[in-house]
């Protein structure tokens, strides 16, 4: 059986997290994040008390980077543990 691709499954499972954080960040810069939340919080019947801050550069770029980072590390040693551990 071939080993997996640590630097593959790193960029898989970043890029998945990165995007979805992206997809987070453009709610937010768009006002739908605090809606969306509510709603799927109703479906779930909880009611809570929040607010979401207003959109910054900055901030939103940090969090697209940082998890994309952390995802890349998440599949690099995902990879790395099944590849020694399926021999």
């Amino acid at each position: 059986m071939q080993e997996t691709n640590k630097n593959s499954a790193g960029l898989a499972v970043g890029l998945f997290f990165g995007l979805a954080h992206l997809a987070w960040v453009i709610l937010v810069a768009l006002n739908l994040a605090k809606p969306l939340t509510d709603w799927v919080l109703g479906l779930h019947f909880i009611t809570l008390s929040y607010s979401i801050k207003e959109f910054s550069f900055g901030p939103a770029l940090l969090l697209v980077v940082v998890t994309f980072v952390c995802g890349y590390v998440a599949g690099f040693l995902l990879a790395a543990f099944w590849n020694l551990f399926r021999k």
